[in-house]
């Protein structure tokens, strides 16, 4: 069992080699002189891991960290050497009307391998078409960005990580804005892609989405308050300490709880 408190210690796992380490890693910007603090764990190659808490609680600052988009103040991030990272933003954070293609978008993840200044070859085309029918984005390859529906849009750019070879795939938000039926489709793309070796790491206000879907939960408020398998984290006094008096009620006999809190994102 997970005690609920700040974790100091990585977890470790069975599931295969460690992917990601990070130790004691603390990040503050914008005003905030810890914006995340003594973040500790480890995440195993082809693992699914889903980030928990309100919002303001370093989630998002904790994925731009391990992107190297935020520098920490202190801590480690410890990834294997030349290990491929992909990164799905938050929809806020893109430029919808910039004039490209959804095949250009996916082409972008492939600048590192063919250089700047120079053209993409037939080989990189084939790369960005593979990638982009792995998430069943063949027919809109030729649409404008921002014409596309907030699904698509987020296709769009796992398939750009994809076209990049990347090992270890990180979402932002990525069913925020989506509906249900979206949200279950692009979940279903995201176990396939597991399948097929990808390792996963989102953050999500949906709990029972991250307690049903994911092989491990941490539960973030600045601190790490809890990290584990499912049934480790949904516990009724994890999710109390993780949202304090927005926690309202429990019912363990179906797991489901009630509680309150916005989705309003800004600095999470």
């Amino acid at each position: 069992m997970i005690d609920v408190q700040p974790q100091e210690q990585t977890i470790t796992s069975d599931a295969g080699e460690a992917i990601l380490q990070t130790r004691g890693l603390t990040v503050g910007y914008h005003g905030q002189p810890r914006a995340i603090e003594n973040v500790s764990f480890s995440v195993h190659a082809g693992e699914r891991v889903a980030i928990i808490g309100p919002n303001g609680a370093g989630k998002s600052t904790l994925v731009k960290a391990i992107m190297g988009l935020t520098p920490p103040q202190r801590g480690q991030i410890i990834l294997p050497e030349n290990l491929r990272l992909g990164y799905v933003p938050q929809h806020e954070s893109v430029d919808w009307n910039f004039p490209v293609t959804v095949r250009d978008v996916v082409m972008m993840g492939r600048v590192q391998q063919i250089g700047l200044f120079r053209w993409p070859t037939r080989a990189h085309w084939r790369i960005v078409d593979s990638a982009l029918a792995r998430v069943d984005m063949t027919g809109l390859a030729n649409r404008q960005i921002g014409e596309l529906s907030g699904g698509q849009r987020r296709r769009a750019f796992i398939a750009r990580a994809l076209a990049q070879e990347a090992r270890l795939l990180l979402l932002d938000e990525p069913f925020s804005g989506v509906d249900a039926s979206v949200q279950a489709s692009l979940m279903d793309t995201l176990d396939r892609l597991n399948a097929d070796g990808l390792t996963i790491i989102l953050t999500t206000h949906d709990l029972g989405l991250a307690f049903n879907r994911f092989d491990r939960v941490m539960a973030l408020n600045r601190r790490v308050i809890a990290y584990g398998a499912a049934g480790e984290v949904f516990r009724p006094a994890v999710l109390s300490a993780l949202y304090g008096g927005r926690f309202a009620t429990w019912d363990e006999q179906s797991r489901t709880m009630v509680f309150i809190d916005d989705h309003h994102c800004e600095g999470c």
